[in-house]
């Protein structure tokens, strides 16, 4: 994998995980508002699923080269 897909597939997992935690943030914050009595707990649980969600993409996403080699390599 040469620099320049790195550094691309970096910025997709960077940009994946910004619109992912702005989305779980403002899901939990509306849930917060209008369901759970301005509670914070949905907030954190909104802002923490969605940077999971994200590094989970973000590992498939850098390991996607090694994959490839290596089912590439058993046939």
């Amino acid at each position: 994998m040469s620099e320049k897909e790195l550094g691309k597939k970096w910025d997709r997992c960077l940009a994946d995980g910004v619109i992912k935690l702005g989305t779980g943030l403002g899901l939990g914050i509306v849930f917060s508002v209008l369901f759970f009595k301005r509670r914070t707990w949905p907030i954190s649980l909104g802002s923490g699923a969605g940077l999971g969600m994200a590094y989970a993409n973000c590992q498939n996403n850098l390991r996607s080269h090694y994959l490839q080699h290596r089912i590439e390599a058993e046939q």
